[in-house]
This record gives C-alpha cells, sequence and structure tokens, in this order.
C-alpha cells in the first residue's frame, strides 16, 4: 500500500468501527448472547480448518527462524481453542454490566446521582504472536457492548483472518452488525502509525506483546493506552512456610509454561528455609533444563547440594556451570520467557518486599507462607497489579480470575489494573434524575 492507501484505508476500518460503536452499546443482551454462544459452537467446529490455517503460520514462523517461545505462543491446538470456546460461553453466562446505575444517593437539593456503566466505544488492539487473542479480544468487545479493530503479528496472519471470518459470522448469525470487530487485512507497519493516531475513531488502544512494541506504541500514541511492558514475576517462599506446597507451587510458577507473562522469573527464598528449600526446587529445575541464575547465597547452598546426574566427570562439570551461574544485577529485572530464573536469598519477608518494589514490572508476586501477618503484610505493601498468597503466578489470567477472558494484562494504576475484561473496557459516567429541582 501506498501511503495514500494506507491513510484511506485507516480511516475506513474507524469509521465503520465507530458507526457500528453506536449500535453495539444499544445492543440487546440476548444478542449479545447468541453472538458469543455461536462463536463458541463456530470455534469447535471447525477445529480442524483453523489448525491446517494455524500450521501454514507456524512453517513460516520456522523457516523466518522465531524464537521459540514466539512459535510456542503461535499454536492453536485443540486444548487452546477450546479454552477459547469455554470463554465465550463464560462470557455470555455472565451478567451484562452495560447500563448498570451504582451508588445512586440522593441530595440535600432533592436531585438523585448516580453512575452508569458504558461502553468505551471503539477500542483498537495491536498484538503479537498469539491468534487466540483475536478470540479474546473479539468476545469481550461483544459482551461489553463495545467495537474493535484488531491488528496481529504477521506471524499469526492465517490463522488470524480465519477466526476474524469465525467472529464475523456470530455476528451477523446474532444481527449485530459485522464491522464491530475488524481485523486489519495488512501487514503493513505504516497502519499501526495510523491506528495509534486517529482519536477521531478510536477510544483507546491495548498494544499485547514484547516490551518493544509496547513502548513504541506508547510512545506514538495520541490516544489512552492500556498496557504493562514485561512480566519480571516473583515468588517469595517465607519463613515460615509448608515446604512441600512451597515446592510444588515454585515449580508451576516457573515450569508450567516458559512463555506467558505471568511466568515466575524470580525466586526469593527467605534465609531461615533456604538450607532446605532450595535444594528441593533446585533439583526439580535442574532436572527439567532450568537455567539458575543466583546470588552468592543461593549458589553456595545448590552447588553443594543439587545433583545434575551427568554421564560423566568431564559433562559433570559443563552441566554444573550451565545451571548454575552467578546473577548479574540486571537479571533482578529481566523477563526471560525462557527456561531460566533468578534466586536470591533474602532475610525475611520485609527484604522481600522492598526488592519486588524496586525490581518487579508491576506485574503478578506472591508469597508462600504460613505466617497470616506476614500474608497480609505482602498484600498491603506490593505494589502490583496482582498480589497472591500461596497461589502460582500462573493464576493471574482473565479466564482464571472468573472474567470470562482477557483484553491484556494493566500494570498502570489508572482505569483499569491487572487483568482486563469487561469493566475495564467501560467507563462510568453521572447520571442525574430530578423533579423540576433548581439550583439556589
Amino acid at each position: 500500500m501506498n501511503e495514500t492507501n494506507i491513510t484511506d484505508y485507516a480511516h475506513s476500518l474507524g469509521s465503520k468501527a465507530k458507526a457500528a460503536s453506536t449500535v453495539m452499546a444499544r445492543a440487546q443482551t440476548a444478542s449479545k448472547v447468541v453472538a458469543l454462544k455461536g462463536l463458541a459452537r463456530l470455534l469447535r467446529d471447525n477445529t480442524q480448518a483453523l489448525q491446517v490455517d494455524n500450521a501454514r503460520d507456524i512453517e513460516r514462523a520456522l523457516a523466518a527462524g522465531l524464537a521459540a517461545p514466539m512459535v510456542d505462543r503461535l499454536k492453536l491446538t485443540p486444548k487452546v481453542l477450546e479454552t477459547c470456546a469455554l470463554g465465550c460461553e463464560q462470557l455470555a453466562a455472565m451478567p451484562d454490566i452495560i447500563g448498570e446505575i451504582i451508588g445512586m444517593k440522593q441530595q440535600p437539593s432533592g436531585i438523585r446521582v448516580g453512575q452508569m456503566r458504558v461502553p468505551i466505544g471503539v477500542f483498537g488492539m495491536i498484538f503479537e504472536s498469539r491468534p487466540n487473542v483475536t478470540i479474546e479480544a473479539a468476545s469481550l468487545s461483544i459482551k461489553s457492548g463495545n467495537a474493535c479493530i484488531l491488528r496481529g503479528g504477521s506471524e499469526a496472519i492465517e490463522s488470524n483472518k480465519a477466526l476474524a471470518l469465525l467472529v464475523q459470522q456470530a455476528l451477523k448469525e446474532a444481527g449485530l452488525p459485522e464491522e464491530a470487530v475488524q481485523l486489519v487485512q495488512s501487514t503493513d507497519r505504516a497502519l499501526v502509525d495510523q491506528l495509534i493516531a486517529m482519536p477521531q475513531y478510536v477510544d483507546v488502544i491495548i498494544p499485547r506483546g514484547g516490551k518493544g512494541l509496547i513502548e513504541r506504541i506508547s510512545a506514538g500514541a495520541k490516544v489512552p493506552v492500556i498496557k504493562h511492558l514485561d512480566g519480571n514475576c516473583h515468588v517469595f517462599v517465607d519463613d515460615p512456610c509448608d515446604m512441600a506446597m512451597a515446592v510444588r507451587v515454585a515449580d508451576n510458577a516457573k515450569t508450567n509454561k516458559f512463555s506467558p507473562c505471568n511466568a515466575a522469573e524470580s525466586l526469593l527464598v527467605a534465609r531461615g528455609v533456604a538450607a532446605q528449600f532450595l535444594p528441593l526446587i533446585g533439583q526439580i529445575y535442574a532436572d527439567k533444563g532450568v537455567e539458575m541464575r543466583c546470588d552468592a547465597e543461593s549458589l553456595e547452598i545448590l552447588k553443594q547440594k543439587v545433583a545434575f546426574a551427568p554421564v560423566d566427570s568431564a559433562q559433570a562439570a559443563t552441566k554444573s556451570v550451565a545451571n548454575l551461574v552467578p546473577a548479574q544485577d540486571a537479571d533482578w529485572y529481566e523477563e526471560y520467557l525462557a527456561p531460566i530464573i533468578s534466586i536470591k536469598v533474602v532475610a525475611g519477608v520485609d527484604e522481600a518486599i522492598a526488592h519486588i518494589n524496586q525490581y518487579s514490572s508491576h506485574h503478578t508476586d506472591a508469597i508462600l507462607t504460613t505466617d497470616h501477618r506476614h500474608a497480609q503484610a505482602f498484600l498491603r505493601e506490593v505494589d502490583s497489579a496482582s498480589v497472591m498468597v500461596n497461589a502460582s503466578t500462573r493464576f493471574a489470567d482473565g479466564f482464571e480470575y472468573g472474567l470470562g477472558a482477557e483484553i491484556g494484562i494493566s500494570t498502570d494504576k489508572f482505569h483499569a489494573r491487572g487483568p482486563v475484561g469487561i469493566e475495564g473496557l467501560t467507563s462510568l459516567k453521572y447520571v442525574v434524575l430530578g423533579d423540576g429541582e433548581l439550583r439556589a
């Protein structure tokens, strides 16, 4: 596309979305439910065909040398598609909050003042890799009465096109405008620059992808942005703790899946339990091929206690070096998205909280403890979008939180924070009910 065509195409998407948003804002709950249930059905009916389209994307990604975590995010397995379908059904079953009036209070003047929940209008979604985001964004947009313009990464273009067609089919079957969910059909990056600079059409931009993408969108956007830059998530093993539970949770938080933003990237261990806990989790990480980047204290404990089961003595030295590495200061900030974790021994809960607030990306952090006071201090003082007690950071997800799906994770402190579901795609306007009252 040349510059003129790009501008015309972007404005066409915007004007159609704006028109569709007016229809969606007044759409009946029943119509939105029909669309969401229909989309769930279409996903299940077309699972095999979708995997054919997805295979083209994966083949192209592998040929281009795309990093393994990115390829993993591309996959539309039957399990992924079933999760998408369940998310649509979960959203369909949830109450419709659009038009809800809250906080209605009688004022001394006689007027009654409250707030009504309304759709934001049109949101633009720019994302990389994960084609299932197309369904998550579309389903949340439908439920919240919004319209959306979706721009996925070039690496998932075939998958995204196939999914977007199913969304529009579901909208049409429900008697709703197909233009309520539009996928940008071109992979030209200039279209992104247009999309984030059209406040006359787009009310908010939501980038979802790597830190570079989100920083670029945030810097260039002329409309509000809902975002998080990265997911440096921490697990803190407290003194005291349930040792067996702490091992299970620390294992799951890191190794359940390496590529998501809610995977643990840093493990903090209280000094009082370090000698007992570290060898247990260290052995599990070693067996699963996780590289441990350790401070001096944890490195010494792990070197002495963890067996790497080498084939011969020469390999023992090599494998030990490969799995245990002295941490650099940069490791405390790092989001690896890989089988790597930083490990540090701390004095206790106060040092853990201070470390997290300094190095965390304010995404998700967890404490594993049997001390109620420590748990409460952690919940109050850790400045993150999700803070957990005795649970894996991998639960930081809209589906797991009962939101049906999520549009993304926000680490901002205004409007929406944490997994962004239906409420995050709405705003509140004041409504005033009177009976002819006059201002004195």
